[in-house]
């Protein structure tokens, strides 16, 4: 059983930006939908187990992306 991917830091002390932290939520997901398919395969599992992971892995990536919204630079600015 492999482990859900952690984010890859080049540095562990340097701030990550939106767009990075966002490149980090898009990494695990698709790492973690990768893994997901080579699991069930091996196991040849029912496809509403398959179904009910991918949800979850989709709903963990929302919202971290929620928690990191791109910033707007075009517009008024709203305060």
């Amino acid at each position: 059983m492999t482990h859900p991917a952690v984010p890859r830091r080049l540095d562990a002390h340097s701030p990550r930006t939106r767009e990075q932290r966002r490149a980090d939520v898009a990494d695990r997901l698709l790492e973690s939908l990768e893994n997901l398919v080579h699991r069930h395969r091996a196991l040849n599992v029912d496809a509403e187990i398959v179904a009910a992971e991918v949800a979850h892995e989709l709903a963990v990536a929302r919202n971290a992306l929620l928690r990191h919204r791109p910033v707007h630079t075009t517009g008024p600015v709203a305060r």
